[in-house]
């Protein structure tokens, strides 16, 4: 393997990481605020193209997150930069919080839906009137699991932002290919 190749992700591992990006950003700003309010106040949710989007996009990063693992699985390892211990560190945990955050998001979406008893409306007309065995169970009444998904997805976002912010320091400062790393050659 030569040098260029240790230091580039390759191009599905950069296709699935700029989607994900894109997905997440999006599904961000098209999250409608108090969902659950406008539900109670008997707004339906296949009516509001903005709910529409959102839930789309979330289950679109939730299946590509899952493609994503399991092309990491199977991939050679990633680029290696050098760099600081604890940037090393640094980067692994924010990387690992990155993953729990693109599964656990979906997660609590589901479970808000479920536990209120809201369907899922995705674009082309799909609308999943139950999530199954959520209601229920005993989880729903653990927390109220849209707060915590609008709380999981504020996170997402400012420790995406974080992320950002650390490649580009290392493409300026450091000048040390990490950015590069995850753009084309």
């Amino acid at each position: 393997m030569d040098h260029q190749q240790k230091t580039h992700y390759d191009l599905f591992s950069q296709v699935f990481h700029w989607v994900t990006a894109i997905l997440v950003f999006a599904a961000f700003v098209l999250g409608p605020e108090h969902l659950g309010r406008l539900i109670k106040q008997g707004v339906d949710p296949a009516t509001r193209i903005d709910i529409v989007w959102h839930e789309t996009l979330g289950v679109s990063v939730l299946v590509l997150t899952v493609l994503r693992l399991i092309w990491v699985a199977l991939r050679s390892g990633p680029p290696e930069h050098l760099m600081s211990p604890w940037m090393h560190i640094t980067g692994k945990l924010v990387h690992a919080a990155l993953w729990v955050l693109l599964l656990a998001l979906p997660l609590t979406a589901f479970l808000a839906l479920g536990s209120e008893g809201i369907p899922l409306t995705l674009l082309g007309g799909l609308r999943i009137e139950q999530i199954p065995l959520v209601k229920s169970s005993g989880i729903s009444a653990l927390t109220d699991w849209g707060d915590l998904h609008q709380l999981l997805g504020d996170t997402i976002v400012w420790l995406a932002g974080l992320h950002a912010g650390a490649a580009i320091y290392h493409h300026v400062v450091l000048k040390d290919g990490v950015l590069k790393a995850m753009l084309p050659r």
